[in-house]
């Protein structure tokens, strides 16, 4: 399998979807290969949570990646596309970047 996918499956296992019970893991790659990943975080406050793709782009970003070739999310047991939030983001950052649904 490959590596992006399954870091993607390992972050889902890290979810904390104490509400919804929804669990999503991302990984995204780097220009240079370096995969960085996250999970989905809920809060009781619903509009705090913030999703996996958002957590592993941020992730990227604070420690010094730049451009991106590939995004990888793993959701449940249904292909998960991006919300809202999370395009949006991806627009800005990874604006070339192939998405993948795992």
């Amino acid at each position: 399998m490959d590596a992006l996918i399954e870091a993607a499956l390992r972050a889902r296992a890290y979810a904390r979807a104490p509400y919804s019970g929804f669990h999503v893991g991302a990984a995204v790659e780097d220009s240079e290969g370096r995969i960085f990943t996250g999970c989905n975080v809920e809060s009781a406050s619903y509009g705090l949570t913030i999703c996996a793709e958002r957590v592993a782009v941020f992730k990227a970003l604070s420690e010094g990646a730049a451009k991106f070739r590939r995004i990888a999310v793993a959701g449940g047991d249904v292909l998960t596309p991006p919300c809202g939030a999370c395009r949006q983001v991806l627009w800005d950052w990874c604006r070339e970047a192939e998405l993948i649904l795992v």
